[in-house]
């Protein structure tokens, strides 16, 4: 692992910074307040083939590794989170059809996910399962050369948008080995979605409940054979950990960048808050635990990347990456005192959204309870 970028990934970094800063940042506020996704732009970025940075080129991706992959969501979570966790989705999406998928299936649905002409969403937790996803309770019964689908799932990023979803049903018994993974098309009989949730952060990203009722799903998109679900979801998950941990480098390093130049311009008894070191100590700390966080995140991405066990890793990296980024943009509020609690300062919208961080692609409790695991297993 190198502690310098390569230029390949210095380039994808700068390319994914100049749209963040010309697409996305003129109307972030707006939008957030809006609740709008402009759909739109994430074809923009696959027309940078920014939307499939770690698929095989023979799919129709940019055949690049996961740190370079890890940059552009950095990049964009760094302006709006919404469209770091979209192409963050959109890829977990990929990356079950890359890793489990047939070559018919990845033929079929891998190239529009990565040219960023469609959308993919990750359809697992239930009101009944959600860190304990092995007891989901949506069920897929085999009906001639369909699946019958029944049930319902929550939380389910871009539910609205997605064309191309993962979807967990239950094709067994209990427990995660009655798990199956399907691939879900948008305007399947029998699939709608519900209701939209309303949510603290995150608004231009929308999370919506997907229903079936009697939802009949081809045969042909079993993925994998039946009982694979669970191994497709966790799966799924440790590469999901690595780019959350990285939207939280985004949005740690946004916060504290307003946080520094706050502190340099504001001026009290006299001279520039900085120079106080209650201020300077709290600024420092924040740097520190923003380049820890890189240091884990980076370190994931390159044991993937080397095809190298990297499961503990990407847990350790997400668990800390996302704290921190609780911690320090809390602490940006605070450096900022009055003017941070209100709108007119980004940095009371980067605490709202650190905080689903924790909670997203299994909550940090959960990424404990995996390291642990892993320290007293072996």
């Amino acid at each position: 692992m190198s502690f310098q970028n390569t230029p390949m990934q210095q380039e994808v970094r700068e390319l994914a910074r100049r749209f963040a800063q010309k697409e996305l940042l003129p109307f972030v506020e707006q939008d957030e307040r809006d609740e709008r996704f402009r759909p739109e732009l994430i074809g923009r970025l696959g027309e940078l083939g920014l939307t499939g940075v770690p698929v095989p080129e023979e799919y129709g991706g940019a055949g690049m590794g996961y740190q370079e992959y890890i940059a552009v969501i950095e990049e964009l979570a760094a302006v709006n989170t919404g469209y770091a966790i979209s192409v963050a989705v959109t890829g977990l999406a990929q990356m079950c059809l890359t890793l489990f998928g047939s070559e018919e299936q990845k033929r079929k649905y891998i190239p529009r996910l990565a040219s960023g002409q469609g959308i993919g969403a990750f359809a697992l937790s239930e009101a009944s399962s959600g860190s304990d996803a092995g007891s989901l309770r949506t069920t897929a019964r085999l009906d001639g050369d369909h699946y019958v689908v029944n049930g319902t799932k929550l939380w389910i990023t871009q539910g609205d948008l997605a064309e191309t979803i993962i979807l967990m049903a239950r094709t067994g018994g209990p427990g995660p080995k009655g798990v199956s993974a399907f691939i879900l098309e948008k305007g399947t009989p029998g699939f709608r979605t519900g209701k939209r949730e309303k949510k603290m952060g995150w608004n231009t990203s929308h999370t919506y409940e997907l229903v079936f009722e009697n939802a009949r799903i081809p045969a042909a998109n079993l993925i994998g054979k039946e009982g694979d679900g669970f191994k497709v979801a966790l799966r799924a998950l440790d590469n999901g950990r690595i780019t959350i941990g990285a939207a939280a480098l985004g949005i740690s390093r946004a916060a504290l960048e307003v946080a520094v130049n706050h502190a340099k311009e504001r001026e009290q008894f006299g001279k520039p808050i900085s120079e106080f070191q209650g201020v300077s100590f709290m600024l420092a700390d924040m740097a520190t635990q923003l380049d820890a966080a890189r240091l884990m995140v980076q370190r994931a991405a390159a044991l993937k990347d080397e095809k190298l066990p990297f499961s503990t890793e990407a847990a350790m990296a997400k668990v800390f990456a996302t704290d921190s980024a609780m911690k320090i943009t809390t602490d940006a509020v605070q450096i900022l005192g009055g003017s941070g609690y209100t709108q007119d300062f980004p940095v009371e919208r980067y605490m709202r959204e650190a905080k689903v961080m924790q909670i997203v692609e299994g909550t940090n409790q959960i990424q404990r309870l995996v390291i642990g695991r892993a320290l007293t297993q072996k």
